[in-house]
C-alpha cells in the first residue's frame, strides 16, 4: 500500500488553511429564511393559506383621500369653480414646471394646442384660450388631468394631486395672459403693444 505524505504547513499557513476550511464548511441559511413564500401553505389557518386577505376598509398609506375638492376636483358630485388652496406665485411657478413637463409636448407653452406632438402628427388638442375652455371650471381642468380626456390619457399615477391643481392654476393665468382686454392693460403697455403692431 502507498501512503501519502502531505507537507508540513507553518504555523501561519496552517491557520489560514483552517480558517478557509472553516468558512467553506460554515453555511448560514440566509437564502433559505423561517418564512412562508407567496402562495405556501400554512396549517396555523383554517383556509390553509399563509397569504392573508386584507382586513376589510384598509387603506394603503398615503391613499387616504379625505378632501374630495383636493382629490377629485369636484363638490357634491360637480366640478369644481374653486381652488382647494391659495394660488400664489409658487403654486403659479410649480405649475409651469409641472405644465412644461407634461403638458406643453402637445398643449404648447402658450395653450393654443401645436406642441410638438402635434406637428409630429398627433390629433391637436383644443386650444385653452376658447371661449368653452376659458369658462370651464377648474374642476374641468383637474378632471381631466387625473382621468384623461378625448385622446389624452390619465396622468392621476404622474402627477399629484397639489401639482395637477398647480397646472390648473398654471392655465388660467396662461388663459388670462392671451386674452387681456387692450384697454386694461396700464397706457405704458398699451403703447408698447400698439407699436409692435
Amino acid at each position: 500500500m502507498h501512503k501519502h505524505s502531505f507537507p508540513r504547513l507553518s504555523g501561519a499557513k496552517s491557520t489560514i488553511l483552517v480558517g478557509v476550511l472553516a468558512l467553506v464548511s460554515c453555511r448560514q441559511d440566509m437564502h433559505d429564511q423561517p418564512r412562508y413564500e407567496p402562495y405556501e401553505g400554512n396549517d396555523s389557518y383554517a383556509d390553509g393559506r399563509s397569504d392573508r386577505p386584507q382586513v376589510g376598509g384598509t387603506i394603503a398609506r398615503g391613499q387616504m383621500m379625505l378632501d374630495e375638492l383636493l382629490h377629485t376636483g369636484k363638490e357634491h358630485g360637480e366640478f369644481a369653480a374653486r381652488f382647494p388652496f391659495p394660488v400664489t406665485a409658487e403654486v403659479l411657478e410649480r405649475g409651469r414646471e409641472r405644465y412644461d413637463i407634461y403638458c406643453s409636448i402637445c398643449h404648447d407653452r402658450t395653450g393654443y394646442g401645436r406642441g410638438l406632438a402635434v406637428q409630429g402628427g398627433f390629433r391637436p388638442p383644443s386650444s385653452f384660450h376658447e371661449d368653452r375652455l376659458r369658462e370651464a371650471s377648474p374642476g374641468h381642468f383637474f378632471d381631466a388631468i387625473t382621468n384623461g380626456f378625448g385622446t389624452m390619457y390619465d396622468l392621476r399615477d404622474r402627477i399629484n394631486p397639489r401639482d395637477r391643481w398647480a397646472i390648473v392654476g398654471y392655465i388660467r393665468a396662461l388663459q388670462a395672459s392671451q386674452n387681456v382686454p387692450l384697454q386694461t392693460l396700464p397706457e405704458s403697455v398699451q403703447s408698447q403693444l400698439s407699436e409692435v403692431r
